[in-house]
């Protein structure tokens, strides 16, 4: 199954998270372990969130895969920094190429940083590492910003 089918045979389990139940919190882990589950070139799939206590910094939330001891990044510091910092998405095909780069894990070739942006206010961002050269292209990109749309909702 390619990338577009596999984003739209998800749909319904990431509805159902969203409508559901349960906590902020537990859906963000219930996402992460969905598209981790999904998806085998998403290695590491988390959130940061903006930390209202400090000025401009995130704070790791929610996520699936190998421990990280990136708990705290300021805006503009690695990948997910500048995603904060500039409200962009960042697909890095190569991330030795990147000067800015925090590395999680020496296995993370390709990340992808996606922002979350709720009532016109940046509120976190999607991470997703992959341990593969390359593992990200625009449908990633087109797909996770949709879903990070519908992720806005939980702010």
């Amino acid at each position: 199954m390619n990338k577009q089918a596999l984003f739209e045979s998800i749909r319904p389990e990431f509805n159902a998270i969203i409508f559901g139940s349960e906590n902020r919190d537990q859906k963000l882990q219930s996402i992460s372990q969905l598209l981790c589950d999904t998806f085998e070139h998403y290695d590491w799939v988390g959130f940061y969130l903006v930390d209202d206590e400090a000025e401009q910094e995130l704070i790791l939330g929610p996520y699936v895969g190998d421990a990280t001891d990136h708990i705290r990044i300021k805006f503009g510091e690695g990948i997910c920094g500048q995603a904060a910092k500039t409200l962009k998405t960042f697909v890095v095909q190569d991330v030795t190429k990147e000067e800015n780069y925090l590395a999680c894990s020496l296995s993370v070739q390709s990340e992808i940083v996606v922002p979350i942006m709720a009532d016109g206010k940046f509120v976190g961002e999607l991470d997703i590492d992959s341990h593969v050269l390359g593992a990200m292209d625009q449908v990633d990109k087109m797909e996770l910003e949709h879903l990070c749309k519908h992720i806005a909702n939980l702010f």
